[in-house]
């Protein structure tokens, strides 16, 4: 099968995408393989892609986001069936979906919405499970307290499913970071109460609202960023959620005299640790896939670069990493 894959060129001494001719992946018990009908782009793409050194050359199939059709199950699989049309963000331990066909446990994989077109659909899996196991996993939100909650980055992939779940699903007021006109536009379009500039003091802005500062914090870009500053704005026991490793040291200390938590959410845990509870993925999937078919939750897609080709992958990367998309960019399956 093709597949568009990293590896080291040893001439221009870094990593580049090569389309290549691959093995389809073996089947194990609980596995299904799905034909590849659109991908979305992460942060964690380029990031694998970056680790592609001499030392260690690839080929790495990246991609971990894909919408398609189920076209083989494996010997046990009982959740899904031939033809399905499902979504999912795969293992980050195994071949992703830059691909013609890409195996995935079935725990892993929804069903996708109904209304949606595949691109739409692939827009959602990574950032939906984040957003979710973020809110109530790891801050243990209750959906009927009222609760303040301050998302850090809203206008970017997770952001955005998150902010539409806050609202959807929680009683909580929601404050959104957002600098730039546009993405002020799309999180108040996506429900945000407030909006606060990221640049400038969470709690004096906070505090012009009439808010003493918030309850809860997720915080979806580099801690190292915003730290000082959400240690500052958090109310007592409040938390923060971080779902980006920090580019430098924090000091914890900051969060000693109010008996703040600082707690972690890495969506792809539950599959390369293989949990016992990784269903909980599928079936959080399929609980938004019912919100979207519902008309209550929207994809987050806003870039749309054709099919799946180097060029318009590596354009995506180039992209992603501005650190100023809104959204997520979404290509179709590879090209033929």
């Amino acid at each position: 099968m093709k597949a568009i894959a990293a590896v080291y060129d040893s001439i221009e001494k870094k990593s580049i995408l090569q389309i290549l001719d691959v093995q389809k992946e073996p089947m194990g018990p609980h596995d299904v393989r799905i034909e590849v009908k659109a991908i979305s782009v992460n942060p964690v793409d380029y990031k694998v892609r970056n680790s592609i050194t001499k030392e260690n050359p690839g080929p790495r199939i990246l991609g971990w986001d894909g919408a398609g059709v189920v076209t083989e199950l494996g010997a046990k699989v009982s959740t899904l069936q031939l033809g399905d049309e499902v979504f999912y963000a795969g293992d980050l331990k195994r071949p992703g979906s830059n691909a013609e066909f890409q195996v995935v446990d079935e725990f892993i994989v929804g069903k996708k919405p109904k209304t949606l077109s595949f691109k739409e659909a692939a827009s959602l899996p990574l950032t939906t499970i984040t957003a979710y196991e973020s809110i109530f996993e790891k801050l243990k939100l209750d959906p009927m307290t009222n609760k303040t909650v301050l998302v850090v980055a809203g206008a970017g992939g997770v952001g955005s499913i998150t902010i539409q779940i806050l609202k959807q699903k929680t009683n909580a007021k929601v404050i959104v970071t957002a600098s730039r006109k546009e993405s002020i536009t799309w999180v108040s379009s996506l429900g945000a109460d407030l909006v606060v500039n990221p640049n400038k003091d969470y709690l004096e802005q906070i505090q012009t609202f009439g808010l003493n500062g918030v309850d809860e914090a997720l915080l979806l870009s580099d801690p190292k960023d915003h730290f000082e500053n959400l240690a500052k704005v958090l109310l007592p026991f409040g938390n923060i959620c971080s779902i980006v490793e920090s580019g430098s040291p924090l000091n914890m200390n900051l969060l000693k005299s109010k008996s703040n938590g600082y707690l972690n959410e890495f969506m792809f845990t539950k599959s390369m640790c293989q949990t016992e509870d990784r269903i909980k993925q599928k079936q959080l999937l399929e609980e938004i896939a019912e919100l979207v078919d519902k008309g209550k939750i929207f994809p987050t897609n806003k870039l749309d670069l054709g099919e799946m080709t180097v060029e318009s992958l590596n354009k995506a990367h180039e992209l992603l990493q501005t650190g100023k998309t809104i959204g997520k960019i979404v290509l179709g399956g590879i090209k033929k």
